[in-house]
């Protein structure tokens, strides 16, 4: 889970980063299977990642250092 501001920002950073990947593959990538089989596991780990950044926003401040385990 992001606990903080920092790490918000680490994170957004890294999707920007994987899309950017994904963004690259499909210029690159002449064959719709090999790009599936490529691009999937990048946006696996945007998905999981937005959800972490959806779940701290969802959050208040003061909630935060509560719910993290």
């Amino acid at each position: 889970m992001i606990k903080n501001k920092q790490e918000l920002e680490a994170t957004l950073e890294r999707i920007r980063y994987f899309q950017q990947q994904v963004e690259k593959l499909r210029e690159v990538e002449a064959n719709p299977h090999n790009y599936h089989l490529s691009a999937g596991g990048y946006l696996a780990e945007i998905d999981r990642m937005n959800l972490e950044v959806r779940e701290y926003l969802s959050l208040h401040p003061s909630e935060i250092k509560g719910h993290a385990a």
